[in-house]
């Protein structure tokens, strides 16, 4: 398809889903903010058109929205823009940053002198050890609970050893590369709608002041005090594509991260986690390593639920209870499977 047939689609696209978004909005400054975008990206579209006319390619009479399109369109009536703004993004719609929490925190509005490095800084600071947690969890439930259905089923040591190094690199692995795929396909969404962001910002910096000073307006400000932040931004091609990024976009630069890093960090979590209940048979510190195995189990369950109270404020006791019972209670659960397969299959 030629450069500029694609464009003319991805403009009337982008159009049709924000006529559908201005259709669903409630309040009257987002509502303007989507009709004035639709407008734009349909003045976009003509202006594709002509050039496309100017090369001999042809256009269609009218735009009929594809699969996907619908269907992004549908996901919006259902389920609500919120949800989906990552699909939203990668479907080249701007203005998302309207539906982001930093109206109703401290978030800075950006200057014309804000470096780019500062803007929007958010509570995720801790997401790392927030993934630490959870993912050590994940390694511990899954790993006590596959060891106890094998106890369950056999009394056979070195089964249960095999069965539980396998269950820790496999949940391991799995999650390595859930979480590479993840960051790597966010990377490639960025990448691309920056480089989308950077090329209308080049060829439109008119048109981009207008919808950055719309977003502004939809947030706020003043409609004088929008367009003249809009248009110092805009002055600084720097600060101006990370601005756009974020507002338009919804996009946070800072939130890349490294595919191979996530993996890596992923797999050392859940690991840990899974190691836990598989060390007194490795070791072989008992007669009966079990005993052991969910004591250490039961302490470590209880550690890090109680340590899920950072990100939840209730109380540590509670947390770290809650998740000693949903543990203990998976572990029963497979443990009475295996007795039953063991019985069954003998």
């Amino acid at each position: 398809m030629p450069k500029e047939l694609e464009s003319w689609t991805e403009e009337k696209r982008s159009a049709y889903l924000y006529r559908t978004l201005a259709a669903i909005e409630e309040e009257p400054a987002r509502q303007r903010l989507f009709s004035s975008l639709a407008e734009a990206a349909e003045k976009q579209a003509d202006l594709w058109k002509s050039v496309a006319g100017r090369k001999g390619s042809i256009v269609p009479e009218s735009f009929h929205p594809d699969v996907r399109t619908r269907l992004v369109a549908s996901l919006i009536n259902t389920m609500g823009p919120e949800r989906i703004k990552p699909v939203l993004a990668a479907m080249k719609v701007r203005g998302l940053s309207v539906y982001s929490p930093s109206r109703h925190s401290t978030h800075e509005m950006p200057t014309a002198t804000t470096p780019p490095e500062n803007l929007h800084r958010t509570a995720m600071a801790g997401g790392n050890l927030r993934a630490a947690i959870f993912g050590a969890n994940d390694g511990l439930v899954s790993n006590v609970s596959l060891i106890l259905g094998i106890t369950g089923a056999t009394s056979d040591h070195s089964v249960v050893v095999l069965s539980g190094v396998a269950g820790m690199l496999a949940g391991a692995f799995s999650m390595a590369a859930g979480e590479y795929i993840s960051v790597r396909s966010q990377r490639e969404l960025l990448e691309y709608q920056i480089a989308l962001e950077k090329e209308e910002l080049d060829e439109y910096p008119a048109e981009e002041a207008m919808e950055l000073a719309l977003i502004y307006e939809a947030k706020g400000l003043k409609a004088e005090d929008a367009k003249r932040l809009a248009e110092r931004i805009i002055s600084d091609p720097s600060l101006a594509l990370d601005t756009l990024t974020r507002e338009e976009l919804g996009l946070n630069p800072e939130d890349l991260g490294s595919p191979w890093g996530a993996a890596g960090f992923s797999f050392l979590s859940f690991s840990t986690g899974a190691i836990l209940p598989l060390l007194p048979f490795l070791l072989r510190l008992a007669a009966e390593p079990l005993k052991i195995s969910l004591t250490v189990a039961g302490v470590a369950l209880f550690g890090l639920g109680a340590a899920t109270s950072l990100f939840t404020g209730r109380s540590a006791f509670w947390g770290g209870a809650r998740m000693f019972l949903i543990g203990g209670a998976a572990g029963t659960a497979t443990f009475l499977i295996g007795r039953w397969l063991g019985v069954a299959l003998s």
